[in-house]
């Protein structure tokens, strides 16, 4: 594989851009060291890069890209509109009819408020529930890996330098699948948990009524019970993973899908919660995402779009379908080699991720980086195994050969030691306290 152009670049990105990217998980410290890729082009399920390597993508966009690279309805639709003017002074009509085709996905949600990143509408979420609830701490799963570029969220984690400690205090965190857990919080700090917030799903299948029950928990607590539907909506079902297990939380933020990798966030939920936000009523005033691009016409125009397409074509049966096949023939690839215990494969088929495991079954960096390596060699570029639209029978018959190979070579490693197959260091996790 040869990289020489992209190598090129790479100190210029380091000088200039703190990390190298603008996004962390899109850093070189998350993939092999001798293999920096800068990415030009994009069509379906494909990629390109600056020396003309061609991938099969399974990030997509880390999950924001569900119908497929420059997927022409979707791009003509946000260029026709662009043409027309991309910010106005005052609101404009597409801003109205993207948040009806919105609500209309949605069961249970009355009003719906867009930004532009998936975090905007998650710390929306959390001031909403504060001010409705008079209360000033949130309750997140800690099982899920991310919620917010903001303080209350990265407070939480291992890389909170520069957040106070004071605000760190404010954002507590429970087990998935784990009522008592949730229950104890609610009784260590009484009358001060204002949001529950967590995916409806992940890794793990939610045990029988445990999001019935996490929803009654909550009503009786008097906290508000966010679903963070970034990565679940429109992936799940249409309406998320709230519609494919039937339960509707008080307020619910998309993201990542709504636009098919162009930037539009929302956040959904009761008219009682939501109203706190505008004019129409008599309490205090909530700053509730107020961005100066938050209803940017082409972004929108792209998400009118994508959920039209969503409505009349067979979206999320072809993500589950193409992600069972992909699943199917992994697992065949990992019964024959004897690798069941050391590569494993998590989550529904319409996200699918994999876990690295060593010689003693411990989630290894090194061993993902082998994948990594021996995957991208083979034409897969894939941080996780997450399918698209666009994604063929084809698509994913060379990728299991592909990855037939990849852990061909992982076997390899369990049985000689990894030092004779890695080239260069280890990926490491995004959240960690030093480089």
């Amino acid at each position: 594989m040869n990289v020489t152009k992209s190598k090129a670049l790479q100190d210029r990105f380091h000088s200039l851009i703190p990390g190298g990217a603008h996004t962390y998980a899109k850093g070189d410290d998350q993939y092999p060291q001798h293999m920096p890729i800068y990415l030009v082009r994009g069509k379906g399920s494909h990629v390109w890069d600056l020396d003309g390597n061609e991938f099969i993508e399974y990030g997509m966009g880390l999950r924001s890209v569900t119908l497929g690279h420059a997927y022409d309805p979707v791009v003509e639709a946000a260029c026709r509109q662009i043409r027309l003017g991309n910010n106005f002074v005052r609101p404009a009509p597409i801003e109205l009819e993207c948040a009806e085709a919105l609500l209309s996905f949605v069961p249970g949600a009355e009003m719906v408020k867009f930004g532009k990143h998936g975090s905007d509408a998650t710390s929306a979420a959390v001031k909403l529930a504060r001010a409705f609830t008079g209360r000033d701490m949130i309750a997140i799963c800690s099982d899920h890996p991310f919620f917010s570029v903001d303080d209350w969220f990265i407070g939480s984690t291992v890389m909170n330098a520069g957040i106070p400690e004071a605000i760190r205090k404010l954002t507590l965190k429970f087990r998935y699948n784990d009522l008592n857990g949730l229950r104890e919080l609610f009784a260590t700090h009484p009358l001060r948990i204002a949001a529950v917030m967590l995916e409806a799903e992940r890794e793990n299948e939610p045990a029988p009524d445990y999001l019935f029950g996490l929803k009654d928990l909550c009503a009786k607590e008097g906290a508000v019970l966010i679903f963070d539907e970034n990565v679940t909506g429109f992936r799940w079902a249409n309406g998320g993973a709230q519609q494919f297990h039937k339960v509707t939380p008080d307020l619910s933020t998309f993201g990542k899908g709504i636009g098919n990798g162009f930037s539009v966030s929302a956040l959904a939920g009761r008219r009682d919660i939501m109203r706190l936000g505008g004019l129409g009523h008599d309490r205090e005033r909530v700053f509730l995402m107020s961005t100066t691009h938050g209803a940017e016409h082409h972004a929108l125009a792209a998400a009118i779009e994508t959920m039209r397409i969503y409505r009349e074509e067979p979206v999320i049966d072809t993500l589950w379908r193409q992600g069972r096949l992909l699943r199917d023939g992994v697992r065949q690839v990992v019964g024959e080699l004897k690798l069941e215990n050391h590569f494993l494969l998590n989550g529904q088929p319409c996200c699918l991720m994999y876990a690295t495991l060593d010689q003693k079954r411990a989630p290894s960096q090194a061993f993902r980086t082998l994948f990594l390596q021996e995957t991208m060699r083979r034409g897969l570029l894939m941080p996780s195994l997450v399918v698209s639209y666009s994604h063929s029978d084809q698509d994913i018959q060379r990728t299991i050969e592909g990855i037939a190979g990849a852990l061909g070579v992982y076997r390899r490693a369990l049985d000689d030691g990894i030092d004779r197959y890695l080239e260069g260091r280890p990926v490491k996790p995004v959240f960690r306290e030093f480089n």
